[in-house]
């Protein structure tokens, strides 16, 4: 996690984020759907399969320094992103949360909503159980490029 120095930095010099390089295609992702106003592809380090992000394609770090129109487009995302995850991994259950601002735990100064489809014998764990410290860091972009394709089609 960037701490609240760098974070800070980081917005006032304006410098682009990582999710506004991979809205801008500079750095590659696996998008699971898009709108005008929002992207959604799967978070690199998932809780579970299916953890998906979705972010405003404006860049900012608090969700109050989006409109109402960009926060109802932004939403029509997650719900957009639900129904996919739904129908794929057969339910109706997620955790969805937003980390809004350093303080509550955003590591990337861009709003952005965590949609997590949750099933039986996923472990049920709580939303703060969800994050431990201990998170590998092992990337797994083969799978996540294969989830990717297969949720593309749904």
């Amino acid at each position: 996690m960037k701490n609240n120095n760098s974070f800070v930095l980081a917005k006032a010099m304006g410098e682009q984020t990582l999710f506004g390089k991979i809205i801008a295609g500079e750095i590659p992702s696996h998008r699971v759907a898009s709108g005008d106003d929002w992207y959604a592809f799967l978070d690199i380090l998932p809780r579970r399969e299916g953890h998906t992000l979705v972010v405003p394609n404006k860049q900012v770090s608090n969700l109050q320094d989006l409109s109402e129109q960009e926060v109802a487009s932004l939403f029509v995302g997650v719900t957009t992103v639900q129904r996919k995850l739904s129908q794929f991994f057969k339910t109706t259950d997620f955790t969805i949360c937003i980390h809004d601002g350093p303080l509550a735990g955003q590591e990337v100064p861009h709003v952005h909503v965590h949609v997590i489809p949750r099933t039986n014998g996923d472990g049920g764990k709580t939303l703060m159980a969800m994050w431990p410290n201990n998170v590998s860091r092992d990337i797994d972009h083969t799978a996540l490029a294969n989830l990717a394709s297969e949720l593309s089609e749904v």
